[in-house]
């Protein structure tokens, strides 16, 4: 178990100062619990993170809340979540307090599109970072490429995606499981 302070602290510093969502917050999440506090190893923040981006709702949220309890059971969830969800929250309420006298200056327009890239970016390192470390086969490469192509292209919904690939993967698992 952990603190739950320091875990607390842990989301509310990671929430305060990444912009663009859970996906730009994967590498800064991954880098404190793996890397520098061996929480957790690198599978089971892929696993957590997997899970996370299934489910309904904000990915930042439910990472929050599958690694708080992971780390801490129900009330390290807790924790987490708040800790992930309070930054942003006052953040926002401050922002939209002081910017609905300044929504159509040309200036704040500049900023917000000059962060678009830099959010691009948070999010496309942390997905090349991941999908390098995997012990990927042709298969999966192939796999990771239709994918995209599917949704990027043919506008299939990832829910379907998601559908049909874990009905194969247990398929495929059953018949290893079979000849095993």
């Amino acid at each position: 178990m952990k603190s739950y302070w320091n875990l607390f602290w842990t989301f509310v510093k990671v929430s305060s100062f990444t912009i663009g969502g859970g996906m730009a917050m994967v590498a800064v999440v991954r880098d404190i619990l793996v890397t520098k506090r061996k929480w957790m190893t690198d599978d089971e923040f892929m696993d957590i993170l997997a899970i996370s981006q299934t489910l309904p709702g904000l990915m930042a949220v439910n990472t929050a809340i599958f690694i708080g309890y992971r780390l801490s059971g129900t009330k390290g969830s807790i924790v987490a979540t708040l800790g992930s969800v309070l930054p942003p929250f006052v953040i926002i309420l401050a922002i939209a307090m002081i910017f609905t006298g300044y929504k159509d200056d040309p200036v704040v327009e500049a900023i917000f599109k000059g962060i678009r890239p830099a959010v691009v970016a948070l999010i496309a390192v942390p997905t090349i970072k991941m999908a390098l470390r995997q012990k990927w086969n042709w298969i999966y490469g192939i796999l990771a490429v239709s994918t995209m192509a599917l949704i990027a292209f043919l506008k299939v919904s990832p829910v379907y995606i998601i559908l049909v690939v874990g009905v194969v993967a247990a398929a495929v698992a059953k018949y290893r499981e079979g000849r095993g």
